[in-house]
């Protein structure tokens, strides 16, 4: 009766235990996993900060258009005035002894060698930078959140072949302990049996440990707050379709692909920079005007005034005309960058399309390794058991099967990813 008791409270435990067990783990699809981590990255947060510098530095540089106006103010006391007069022997003036000055005023610039102007350009340049690097950390938070993604599958799908030979090599142990009960063959198959399913346990062992850390990264990457999630999906063994309807030629992609946009902006920032060096050297013309206050002679003396400024920079165009051929050769630098990676950037997509095509011959393989592995190991069992093969050959036989269904698993995860990479690497 006491054992009854004690049996019924540990069943009632794990039915409370278990709701909280399922609850602590996430398990999610790839969307939504996608969907986490352009929420929740770092990468993402660091870029949509940036992004909002970039917007706060454009609304600054318009501000460069408007006056700017200051203020200012003071005072003075002396023990004896500024001014001292003599009018005859004996007699003597003193004026501003003490006094107050101040005033406000504001300066328009009419002419500034285009820096305004092409400063407010430079800021806009600057703000497309980092829209585009922003999409750029958008890509590469996808890729990096399905590259773990995919690395979870494969591992739980490594699992359950392990399962799979686990259940075939217990079915074989009881086949043979039988034989070797009934003095029908030799105990040497039966260690053969139990070393493998050692080694197997072992492989076991090490894939769960390698599943768990995969999961904690991918839990981490994509901020789920529990640290523990799961991927809601199973490979079902067939052929994806073929990605020939994901080709496009690279001449038409490199335009929308985010790299070829950022070579653009920084050869024209070049170009901006080297007005703005230019228009350093140039004439500036301001006006301004301002009310002023004094009482300096002890009354108020409050007045208007206004002012126009021309400043011409002789002496800096010793140094200037190096400084502009400099940024001129800065433009060109950017002019054969655009060029260079252009090309690289057609490299790198055929490069990708190399990459998935190989991925899918190798999932092509990889289905008929297993269907050739599956038929060996059969025959290699009914061998064993007519005696015509030796427990060395069937054990062999299993390794191929359960190698050629990991093939499989790494090929398919592989192919996925080259998918999400090629599609970027096009501007999609």
């Amino acid at each position: 009766m006491k054992q009854k008791l004690i049996q019924n409270i540990f069943l009632l435990s794990i039915g409370f235990l278990c709701p909280f067990s399922v609850l602590a783990q996430r398990v999610a699809t790839l969307d939504e996993c996608l969907q986490m981590a352009l929420a929740n990255n770092v990468r993402m947060k660091n870029a949509a900060n940036n992004l909002e510098i970039s917007r706060q530095g454009s609304k600054e540089a318009f501000t460069k258009y408007f006056p700017t106006l200051s203020a200012s103010g003071g005072g003075f006391i002396a023990d004896k005035g500024l001014l001292q007069m003599e009018l005859g022997p004996e007699m003597q003036m003193s004026f501003m002894k003490n006094g107050v000055l101040g005033g406000v005023s504001a300066s328009m610039p009419l002419f500034a060698g285009g820096q305004i102007i092409n400063g407010n350009k430079l800021a806009e340049v600057n703000l497309q930078v980092n829209r585009l690097q922003y999409n750029q950390s958008e890509n590469e938070v996808k890729l990096t959140t399905e590259s773990y993604y995919w690395q979870v599958v494969m591992l739980k799908e490594k699992l359950n072949t392990i399962t799979v030979v686990e259940t075939q090599l217990a079915n074989l142990l009881k086949d043979v302990q039988a034989s070797v009960d009934a003095g029908v063959t030799t105990r040497n198959d039966l260690l053969q049996i139990q070393l493998r399913q050692n080694e197997t346990e072992s492989s076991r062992i090490q894939v769960e440990n390698a599943l768990m850390l995969s999961r904690q990264v991918l839990a981490q990457y994509i901020g789920e707050e529990s640290g523990r999630i799961d991927v809601a999906f199973s490979m079902d063994k067939d052929l994806p379709e073929h990605p020939r309807e994901l080709y496009r030629t690279p001449e038409a992609s490199l335009v929308l692909t985010n790299e070829y946009h950022l070579l653009q902006q920084k050869l024209k920032a070049s170009k901006l920079q080297h007005r703005m060096t230019v228009g350093k050297y140039l004439p500036t013309v301001a006006i301004g005007g301002g009310y002023m206050y004094d009482n300096l002679m002890e009354k108020d003396h409050p007045f208007w005034m206004g002012f126009a400024t021309v400043s011409v920079p002789l002496s800096g165009w010793w140094g200037g005309s190096h400084d502009i051929k400099k940024q001129k050769l800065q433009v060109r630098n950017a002019e054969n960058q655009l060029v260079d990676q252009s090309e690289l950037l057609v490299i790198r997509m055929q490069q990708n399309w190399n990459d998935l095509t190989d991925a899918y011959k190798q999932i092509q393989i990889a289905l008929r390794s297993i269907e050739q592995a599956t038929e060996n190991l059969r025959l290699n069992t009914d061998y064993y058991k007519a005696g015509t093969c030796t427990m060395n050959d069937l054990l062999n036989a299993q390794t191929l099967f359960q190698q050629s269904k990991d093939r499989y698993v790494e090929s398919y995860a592989c192919y996925e990813v080259k998918c999400r990479e090629y599609l970027q690497t096009t501007g999609r």
